[in-house]
């Protein structure tokens, strides 16, 4: 049986929004394994947040921030249900973080089911050829390139990325937290990057 730290447990809790003892049993239940422990919860209907995730988020605010004296800037449309919540400073604070974000790491997708089929293939033909150049066994080729692939998620997909403030927790468990917190779906539609002289981003 996996032994399970707080730390795990408090990772799940920011996901889903289900209760210290929920989580504890769903980690037991799944040797540690956090993925497996969200779609247990969700079966059991505990996870707050995967509940939230089909409602429709109709309202929001449009976010904005300007960083090194106007030469770069960024603009995120948050949604969420109602305007109540998007008054509130959990939700206003989440936005202002997530356009910080944006600005700071310079994503290229919001989410991985964002990255066209093109484009995951044409890296998975670069890890291929790292791999034969490197002499590897082709029997653990899957397993490095859907490793090496996590990795070009984690950076260039900003649900994906480590929070530039908390690195222990992805934006997406951040916008997981809030969720739990207002009782709403919280989905981050599309955003856009500028920056003087540079090619602007836009998803």
């Amino acid at each position: 049986m996996a032994t399970i730290d707080m730390e795990t447990v408090k990772i799940l809790r920011a996901r889903t929004g289900a209760g210290v003892l929920d989580c504890k049993k769903a980690l037991v239940a799944c040797d540690g394994n956090i993925d497996k422990a969200i779609d247990v919860l969700r079966e059991k209907g505990l996870a707050k947040a995967g509940s939230k995730s089909s409602r429709e988020a109709g309202d929001g605010i449009v976010f904005t921030y300007i960083h090194a004296g106007g030469k770069l800037g960024v603009l995120v449309e948050l949604n969420c249900e109602t305007d109540f919540v998007a008054k509130t400073e959990e939700f206003q604070g989440l936005g202002k973080e997530i356009a910080i974000q944006v600005a700071a790491t310079d994503p290229s997708f919001i989410r991985p089911e964002d990255v066209p089929a093109d484009v995951v293939e044409h890296e998975k033909g670069l890890y291929r050829a790292q791999l034969e150049a490197e002499k590897k066994p082709g029997q653990i080729w899957e397993k490095i390139i859907e490793g090496k692939l996590g990795a070009f998620y984690k950076e260039n997909c900003l649900m994906q990325q480590p929070y530039i403030r908390d690195e222990s927790k992805t934006i997406e468990e951040l916008i997981k937290a809030v969720i739990a917190k207002t009782g709403e779906n919280i989905v981050v539609t599309r955003f856009a990057r500028f920056k003087i002289g540079g090619k602007p981003t836009v998803c």
